[in-house]
C-alpha cells in the first residue's frame, strides 16, 4: 500500500473512532465537556435536589453554569412557559397552574417524589394531629394548642404564597381540599426561612418537604392520624401528603439543559435522591400510586 493510501486509511480510522465514541460512549461521557448556561427556577421543595445536581454537573463540566432558584411552582411554570428560563421546577402538573394551551407546549421530566410534613415549634407540645384537627388549625377554627392536646399557647401560622406548589399539595392531601389561612406577616416560600421561623416563633406551625428535615432542625414533626411522615409510609400508601417532582422544559430540551437533565435522572445520581429526603417513583406500591392521577 502506498504511503498516500496509508495516510487516508489512518485518517478514516481516526474519524471512525471519534464518531463511534460519540454514539456509543458511556452515559457519563455523554454529559462531559458540556458548555453553556442553564437557568432553572420554581419549586422550593425541589430546590435542594436541583442545587445538589447542579453542583455535581458543573464539577464534571467546568464550562457549564447551572443557575438554580426557588420562587414557587407557579412562578417556575410561568417563567419556563414564557421562555425566560430553561427549566421550570414544579410540585404540580403544568395544567394545574397554566392554561391548557401553554401547558401542552411543555415537556415533563419527573425526577423524584417529595413528601410534605407539618412542622411545629416544640413549645407547642403536640406530636400528632388528626386530619380534622389539622384542618381546624390551618383554617383558624382552633386558635390555641391546648384545644388539641398541647400547651396553653396561641397558634401562629407560618404560611406560603398562593403560587406555592407545596401549599397546593398540602391543602389538597393534608387538608382534604380546604384552603388554609394566610398570614401576611409570616409568609414565605423559602423553606429554609420557614424552618427558621418555626424555630424562633413560639406556638408556630407550617409545613416543609422532608428534604429540609434531613439535618435534624430544632422543630417538631407532626404525625397525621398517627402516621409519621416518612418515605416508608409514602411508599406503602399510608402517608398521602406527597407529590411528584417535575422539571419542565418548553419543548424537548437541547444542549446544556438536555445534558443536565440526563445527568440528574441517571441511575448513578438516583442513588443519592433518598439520602437527601426525596423518594423514587419505582418504590411506590400500587396502593400509593392509586391515590394520584396517571402521570403524563
Amino acid at each position: 500500500m502506498s504511503s498516500k493510501k496509508t495516510k487516508v486509511v489512518a485518517v478514516a480510522l481516526v474519524l471512525l473512532a471519534i464518531v463511534t465514541g460519540c454514539v456509543i460512549g458511556s452515559s457519563k461521557a455523554d454529559t462531559k465537556g458540556v458548555s453553556g448556561t442553564v437557568n432553572a427556577a420554581g419549586s422550593s421543595a425541589l430546590l435542594p435536589l436541583v442545587q445538589s445536581a447542579a453542583k455535581r454537573f458543573m464539577d464534571a463540566n467546568p464550562n457549564c453554569v447551572v443557575n438554580t432558584n426557588g420562587g414557587g411552582s407557579g412562578q417556575g411554570l410561568q417563567q419556563v412557559s414564557d421562555g425566560t428560563i430553561d427549566i421550570g421546577d414544579s410540585d404540580l402538573f403544568a395544567d394545574e397552574k397554566l392554561d391548557k394551551k401553554s401547558a401542552a407546549k411543555l415537556v415533563d421530566h419527573q425526577v423524584a417524589i417529595t413528601a410534605i410534613a407539618p412542622v411545629i415549634n416544640k413549645d407547642a407540645g403536640v406530636s400528632n394531629l388528626t386530619t380534622k384537627q389539622l384542618i381546624d388549625v390551618f383554617t383558624g377554627k382552633v386558635t390555641n394548642w391546648k384545644q388539641v392536646g398541647g400547651n396553653d399557647l396561641k397558634i401562629v401560622l407560618v404560611s406560603r404564597p398562593a403560587s406555592s406548589g407545596t401549599r397546593a399539595t398540602f391543602e389538597q392531601y393534608a387538608l382534604k381540599g380546604k384552603a388554609s389561612l394566610s398570614n401576611a406577616s409570616l409568609e414565605t416560600d423559602d423553606s429554609g426561612t420557614l424552618i427558621q421561623m418555626i424555630q424562633s416563633v413560639e406556638g408556630s406551625i407550617g409545613y416543609v418537604a422532608l428534604s429540609y428535615l434531613t439535618g435534624n432542625p430544632e422543630v417538631g414533626v407532626v404525625s397525621i392520624d398517627g402516621t409519621k411522615p416518612n418515605l416508608t409510609n409514602v411508599y406503602n400508601g399510608k402517608y398521602n401528603v406527597w407529590s411528584y417532582e417535575h422539571m419542565y422544559t418548553k419543548g424537548q430540551p437541547k444542549g446544556a439543559a438536555k445534558a443536565f437533565l440526563k445527568s440528574m435522572m441517571s441511575k448513578s445520581y438516583g442513588k443519592k435522591i433518598e439520602a437527601m429526603g426525596y423518594g423514587v417513583a419505582y418504590k411506590l406500591t400500587d396502593k400509593a400510586k392509586a391515590t394520584r392521577k396517571v402521570t403524563k
